[in-house]
């Protein structure tokens, strides 16, 4: 009987990874290049509230937390908005509100916010998936002020940009990760921002379980897990 392995494993724990949200670390690309002038020129702003808009992830909450830290501002996800915490938000003079989506927060906050925002000459930076011009809300008011809102529109990511994505997603895992394992997945995986989050933290996970490190082959593994009608045969080697 051969002795048994000893040895101790390394358990998947799914820890959450530190991602790298300064400035310097926001990838610049034609698609965000006029939301990234916004949060640049602060606070040098035309207007004191803003809007950012796009697709998840595509970099709306690392600018916003670029801007949070220039401005000292709180920040607050729209369902948790009330009526009755506005004042206490906006205490600092300056706030970000994440992930409006119409029908998921209070339209009396939110209308309270933009008042107050206005007699107190606060800034306030949101989120959103849509332009708030094109919400149906039951606040005309609301609608109206929303509507006249400058929005900055970031869109999903080129070759490019993605491919730098995955890379500074590996880096933040502090994995090491070869062009070719990059260009393999840009070709295969779900081709946005969520979609490179994905299968980063899956690969990630694998290589742990596993204890092998991160290659061409251990990502065609992990693609056939996670898009297992995909059909396509791989002939990936380590």
């Amino acid at each position: 009987m051969s002795p048994r392995d000893t040895r101790p494993r390394q358990l998947p724990l799914d820890l959450p990874a530190t991602s790298a949200m300064q400035r310097e670390d926001f990838l610049e690309a034609p698609g965000n290049a006029a939301a990234l002038r916004l949060i640049d020129s602060f606070p040098d702003w035309t207007a004191r509230v803003v809007c950012l808009v796009g697709p998840p992830g595509t970099g709306k909450s690392h600018l916003a937390a670029v801007f949070a830290e220039r401005a000292g501002a709180a920040t607050v996800s729209a369902v948790d908005l009330t009526r009755a915490n506005v004042p206490e938000a906006l205490a600092g003079g300056a706030l970000v509100v994440e992930d409006l989506e119409p029908g998921h927060f209070e339209e009396a906050a939110l209308f309270h916010l933009l008042n107050l925002a206005r007699e107190q000459q606060a800034h306030v930076l949101m989120t959103a998936r849509t332009a708030p011009a094109h919400w149906k809300l039951h606040t005309a008011d609301l609608s109206s002020r929303l509507r006249a809102l400058p929005t900055f529109f970031i869109e999903e990511a080129d070759d490019a940009l993605l491919a730098a994505v995955l890379v500074k997603l590996f880096s933040d895992r502090q994995i090491p990760v070869d062009d070719a394992t990059v260009q393999y997945l840009l070709l295969r995986m779900d081709r946005t921002f969520e979609g490179a989050r994905s299968v980063v933290q899956a690969i990630d996970r694998a290589a742990l379980a596993a204890q092998r490190p991160v290659t061409r082959a251990l990502a065609a593994q992990v693609l056939r897990d996670l898009l297992p009608d995909d059909g396509e045969e791989d002939d990936a080697e380590d």
